[in-house]
């Protein structure tokens, strides 16, 4: 797909192109010539049938690459008619070639009418809608949840020009002769009428539109105002035939001595109208202020917009009669006749589109007639938003991508004070961010891609999820790359803004964030989102055995013992049994494990959970042990690995010191060859579990004449021996979980030395790098959604309930991100790949993540704030934040590790 785009639609061309109504035609032709306008349409009509999954690969690459036109309006209207019960007609074009638009939302309404549907009102902003052939339509049916779905073919439409909106646009009325016959286009048009907030009804009185004003077939399409523009009206000379452009177009009606404020004969301002629209039928010249004719109302039934025909003369009469023209502002367009010549019920209001590689418009229906064959049966809202929201995140991961891609490649060769910004550390940090994003939009996407053909309640989950984690991401993607660039970035020349525009685009199409954020937590107080990826007939032998020991598990008494603090409890008979059978740990190798992969995980997971029970844990054990089982030797095992298995053994981790936190390697603890072992002497703190374990894992410098990196040894120290002293260090909470360690000539034998002497860097990055995997599972100890459901539940909240919704749609989609991020790390695993950086990734943004979630339920309690107490746990829940912040690692120095490591950027 990449080679295509760049073969096709390289950018310099779309640059050369941008604005040119044609300009992409070459380029669907050779899309269709491809099939790949066909790859999501039944095979029936010619397409491939892929999934939504496969479908987004396509879009994300086709983002990536900023492929301009009308393929991705294309294909969100055709996957969703392809959703549709009947839609024959329809899917043919489209397998045909022609282009589409999905167009929702605004104030499209149907009513039943005479045995068929009829439908007004105006869509929201549609990409690709003014080239698009075909239009899936969307309408809300009063006293339905579930809209009217339908389509339209546009050859039976009229297309309106575009104008911007200001909010001091002229007010559509002059008075006198202010607008003469020298201000028309060739075609006789005035453009750019543009609503702003005090835009009147767009009515005028006396000669305010001279009849040479008007268009062969009578439109006024429009004024656009200069920063001087007056009110809306001029006087005698305001307006002169010198103003017209080239075309035609009066662009920044300046005020003079004798331009007025207001249309002075008219009263016809009233606030909230959009824009007028007049069309003639039969007359050769249209007087909008005719003095004999009839009045006509601009007012129609449920036009956002006064849209008015007129088979004759007529006076407009723009005064508001009553709330049936409801918030009328609409910003941004510029309404065309609904009523023409040939009788058309509709139009497309061409916008001015901040994606300048795609057109956007509005649909317009007045009274238009759904035909019985045209409506899409069958269509739900679940589908609709989840092929919506995944083909934008998908599109939104490709944009994250170029934009780190563009940011990285520039900071490692832009030289400032004599080096590459790219070794500034904050350059490198704000990079290494962007690196986290990505990976988020891209988790984001995938998982509500994956959601097709899941539950109606779980592709709500997803697409709200991509909605709030990938769409308002991508746009702060773009945003900081411009940064990272600076003042280049932000020049025209620059193809940065046109990735932003795009991505400003495509979040503004998903809808309101408060909205999304709103929905997704309505929908978490009732469900969660499912991360399973096994079927439940997978693996049916594994599950058969591992369902024996389960059972014979649940038949003895729960005879563990539980521990202080962090520390696991130690194990008894059912622990000994599981340990047996290799499902303490099953992804470990055999015998101490099952050498289980992802799949045998995730079933075994299953099977625990399908009989209440709760796969054991180890504590930092789970950190230790992979380490001592790669490098220790085969007595090491049998005294370490299975006892810990068995829960006989507690561990804890003696690396960082008061002078040594985040670099580690300038430890100062050393460790002196003595006859049988070594003598160990130094300070060690932040150890949690250092009270309760029985055994630590100790790095200690055993050459000092050596690199930093080069003189540790990788010790296991007994905490009992002699020499070993342990002091509690108390917590911001008030816990007392992390200790201080002095070691004062402390004796370990050679065998508790795991590899080599010199070995112990390397051994505790294998250590730590456990660490990160485990902090950056999806479990949140901090801000957590279900923290946030029982302030729901219990009122326990200042603020509207609304408002605490939406806090719990922002922390579920945290979590959701977290758990997309490890899914797709497991079955990347599975593949026999695996995700660069992955662990520092997850490590990052799980971590802010937590801080940001607590920070959040902190926001939400008002005066609770001040209390604590197990009964409102929510302040303090936030006092335990440092400990994600700092501990395996603080989130600075996993930037370091991200920027330099994965990125590659120079040190």
């Amino acid at each position: 797909m990449a080679a295509f785009a760049q073969r096709h639609a390289p950018l310099s061309v779309t640059r050369d192109r941008l604005g040119e109504a044609d300009a992409h035609q070459q380029l669907w032709q050779q899309i269709v010539r491809q099939g790949l306008h066909a790859m999501h349409l039944p095979e029936r009509f010619g397409g491939d049938e892929c999934g939504l999954d496969t479908l987004a690969v396509v879009v994300e690459q086709f983002g990536r690459a900023l492929l301009p036109g009308p393929y991705l309006p294309t294909i969100l209207a055709g996957s969703v008619a392809a959703t549709a019960d009947e839609n024959h007609d329809l899917l043919a074009a489209f397998a045909a070639g022609a282009t589409g638009a999905l167009c929702t939302g605004g104030t499209l309404t149907a009513h039943h009418r005479n045995g068929e549907w009829v439908v007004s009102g105006l869509s929201d902003p549609a990409i690709g809608l003014p080239t698009a052939s075909m239009i899936v339509v969307a309408a809300q049916k009063p006293g339905s949840t579930e809209p009217l779905w339908f389509w339209l073919d546009t050859t039976t439409l009229n297309t309106a020009p575009h104008a911007a909106a200001t909010d001091e646009a002229i007010r559509a009325a002059a008075s006198g002769d202010g607008v003469t016959s020298d201000a028309v286009t060739r075609d006789g048009a005035i453009r750019g009428v543009v609503p702003g907030d005090g835009v009147a009804r767009a009515a005028a009185s006396g000669n305010g539109v001279t009849s040479d004003a008007v268009t062969r077939d009578g439109a006024i399409r429009g004024v656009v105002p200069g920063d001087g523009v007056a009110r809306a009206a001029a006087s005698g000379d305001g307006v002169t035939s010198d103003a017209a452009t080239r075309d035609g177009a009066i662009r920044g009606v300046a005020p003079g001595e004798g331009v007025t404020r207001a249309a002075a004969n008219f009263d016809a301002a009233s606030r909230g109208a959009a824009a007028l629209d007049t069309a003639s039928c039969g007359a050769a010249a249209f007087d909008v202020a005719a003095r004999d004719a009839a009045t006509l109302d601009a007012v129609a039934d449920d036009a956002v917009a006064c849209d008015v025909a007129t088979l004759d003369a007529a006076t407009l009469d723009a005064a508001a009669h009553d709330a049936s023209v409801r918030d009328s502002a609409v910003r941004g367009a510029v309404v065309c006749a609904a009523a023409t010549v040939d009788g058309s019920t509709g139009a497309v209001v061409a916008g001015e589109s901040i994606d300048l590689t795609r057109s956007v418009g509005r649909l317009r229906l007045t009274e238009h007639p759904v035909a019985a064959n045209s409506v899409l049966s069958g269509v739900g809202s679940a589908d609709v938003e989840l092929i919506r929201i995944s083909l934008l995140a998908a599109e939104a991961s490709g944009i994250a991508a170029w934009c780190l891609d563009t940011a990285v490649g520039y900071v490692r060769v832009r030289t400032q004070f004599g080096r590459a910004v790219g070794t500034f550390q904050a350059v490198q940090h704000r990079a290494a961010l962007m690196l986290v994003r990505a990976e988020v939009i891209k988790a984001a996407a995938w998982d509500a891609a994956r959601a097709a053909g899941q539950p109606a309640q779980q592709r709500e989950l997803a697409a709200a999820h991509a909605a709030v984690a990938a769409l308002p991401a991508v746009v702060d993607q773009a945003l900081e790359c411009i940064g990272l660039l600076g003042a280049i970035g932000f020049s025209w020349e620059h193809d940065a803004h046109l990735y932003w525009r795009r991505a400003i685009s495509i979040a503004a199409l998903a809808g309101a964030e408060d909205t999304w954020a709103d929905r997704l937590g309505r929908i978490a107080l009732l469900a969660e989102r499912d991360f399973s990826f096994v079927e439940p007939g997978t693996l049916p032998d594994l599950r058969a055995r591992v369902g024996v020991v389960l059972d014979d598990v649940l038949g003895m008494p729960d005879d563990e013992q539980p521990s202080a603090g962090w520390a696991p409890p130690r194990g008894g008979a059912r622990r000994a049994r599981l340990a047996d059978a290799g499902l303490v740990a099953p992804h470990y190798p055999a015998p101490f494990g099952l050498g289980a992969g992802p799949r045998e995980q995730a079933v075994i997971d299953a099977e625990f959970r399908g009989r209440g029970l709760t796969p054991p844990r180890l504590g930092i054990g789970d950190w230790v042990l992979p380490s001592l089982i790669a490098n220790g030797t085969v007595a090491q095992h049998d005294r370490f690995v299975t006892p810990t298995l068995r829960g006989r053994i507690v561990w804890c981790q003696l690396f960082s010191e008061p002078g040594a936190g985040s670099d580690l390697a300038g430890l100062t603890t050393r460790a002196v060859r003595v006859d049988g072992g070594w003598r160990l002497t130094g300070q060690k703190v932040w150890n949690t579990q250092a009270a309760e374990a029985d055994w630590g894992v100790c790095l200690a410098r055993t050459d000092p004449d050596v690199a930093k990196h080069a003189g540790l040894t990788y010790f296991l120290l007994p905490m009992r021996a002699p020499g070993v002293e342990v002091r509690r260090v108390r917590q911001a909470t008030g816990v007392w979980e992390f200790h201080e360690v002095f070691l004062d000539e402390v004796f370990v034998p050679d065998d508790c030395v795991v590899g080599e002497p010199g070995d112990g860097w390397r051994l505790a990055v294998g250590t730590l790098s456990h660490e990160r995997s485990a902090m950056g599972n999806a479990d949140f100890g901090h801000g957590s959604a279900a923290l946030v459901r029982t302030l729901i539940e219990r009122g326990d909240h200042a603020c509207t309930r609304d408002d605490a919704v939406r806090t719990l749609g922002r922390n579920t989609a945290r979590e959701c991100s977290v758990a997309a991020l490890n899914l797709r790390d497991a079955l990347s695993r599975m593949g026999g790949s695996e995700v660069a950086g992955i662990a520092s990734v997850r490590k990052v943004f799980h971590a802010i993540a937590q801080r940001d979630g607590a920070r959040a339920v902190l926001g939400l309690l008002g005066p609770l704030g001040c209390l604590g107490g197990p009964e409102l746990p929510y302040a303090e829940d936030y006092l335990g934040v440092p400990a994600v912040l700092i501990g395996g690692g603080t989130i600075e120095i996993q930037l370091n590790v991200i920027a330099q490591r994965v990125l590659g950027l120079p040190r």
